[in-house]
Parts: C-alpha cells; structure tokens; sequence
C-alpha cells in the first residue's frame, strides 16, 4: 500500500504507523474486531466520525489487507466489513494500548463508550487473580446486542452471542455497566434503581463483574 502521507522510514513500526497511524483507522479496527459490522452499525459505534472520513479509513485498510468487505447470503443480503486474518492479530495490540493507556494520569473520564468498545476492555482488563476459583457461564445484554462469557480456570471468553443455559444474566446500557465495573457505582445500588437488571443467580454476576480491575496511575 502506497499511503498519501508516510514516514519514510524502513522500522516496520513506522510502516504500521503508515497502515494504521491514520486519525479513526485504529478505532475502525476496534469496532470490527468482535465481527463484521454493516456501515451504518459502524456508524453507530464510532458517532463523531463523518460518512466521508469513515469511507476513507475502511477503503486504506482494505487496501492494506487489514479490512475485507464481503456480502452476506440472503435473506440479508447485507454488505458487511470484517477484519482479514492478519487484521485480528491487532486486537493483541489494541488490549496492549489499552492497557498502558489506562495508566495515564490525564486519561479522561466520562466520554461516551461504544458497546464494542466495553465489551473490549473487558476482555483487556480480565483479571485472572481476580477470577481465582470461580467459575460460570453468563450473557450480557446491551440493548440489541447479546455476549457470552465463560469464566474457568483462571480465563475468560467474551464473545458476540447468546449463552445456553447461563447462571446469570446481566443487561444494562454501556454507562451503567461502565460505572459499575470502572467507575465506584455500587452493584446493589444499580440493581435497585433498575438501571441493572440480573436474571438469575446475582452473586454470580456482581463477582463476574468485579474481574476487571482498573491498575493505579503511572
């Protein structure tokens, strides 16, 4: 791939920069990673970003072999992005960013978050400490969207999917599951005012959600 503007510079770190340093391409990644997206659902994900600018970013990572679109079998029909194979190893180094970035002392809090993104620190923040000897099988609800977890032996799977048979089931908007997990609110404080609702067993899903431990500033 030829980029409009490079660095010239032969470390493969600036020619990652070039693939993926563009402003939105690396966010483009993060709401792909967790399956393909029509262009309206990457819309909805990523709000501030314009059609124009979006067209853009998916057409270069396209052409740097790091995005493929494709059309869904009736009765979809549907054109849908999705990340090629080498396109998925970039989520090891989105959960890495995350991670460092978590540290700053200036990060910023209260921006919005899309569910994607969530559902990705998560799966970033997992502790396995944390998780020492428990063990279950939930499904968390976020509007429309539905996620698998299953916790054992340690490790986490968080997936786009229904959960069979799960011990829990958690459903919320993305701030109040946001403020719960990260930001002090109080599980039974949640539960009572109806903003999270449990089906199930709730002291499987107030542990569940105390496996993702913010580490202190840098």
């Amino acid at each position: 791939m030829t980029s409009k503007r490079t660095y010239e510079d032969g470390c493969a770190t600036a020619h990652a920069l070039d693939l993926i340093g563009e402003r939105w391409a690396l966010l483009v990644v993060r709401e792909l990673i967790l399956g393909p997206k029509r262009f309206t659902d990457l819309r909805a994900g990523l709000p501030a970003i314009s059609p124009n600018v979006l067209t853009q970013r998916l057409l270069e990572l396209e052409r740097a072999g790091i995005v493929q679109r494709r059309k869904l079998p009736p009765p979809a029909a549907a054109w849908v992005y999705e990340l090629s194979e080498w396109g998925l190893e970039l989520e090891r180094v989105i959960m890495a960013l995350g991670r460092w970035a978590v540290r700053s002392p200036t990060l910023m809090q209260g921006y919005p978050l899309s569910v994607d993104a969530l559902i990705l620190s998560f799966r970033t923040m997992f502790s396995s400490d944390a998780a020492d000897g428990f063990g279950a099988t939930l499904e968390i609800r976020i509007g429309e969207d539905r996620f698998r977890a299953v916790v054992a032996d340690g490790e986490m799977e968080l997936t786009r999917n229904t959960a069979r048979n799960p011990g829990a089931i958690i459903e919320a908007d993305v701030n109040t599951l946001a403020a719960v997990v990260y930001g002090g609110r109080k599980f039974a404080e949640a539960v009572r005012s109806g903003d999270l609702r449990v089906e199930g067993n709730k002291a499987i899903a107030k542990q569940f959600l105390t496996l993702f431990p913010m580490t202190g500033a840098a």
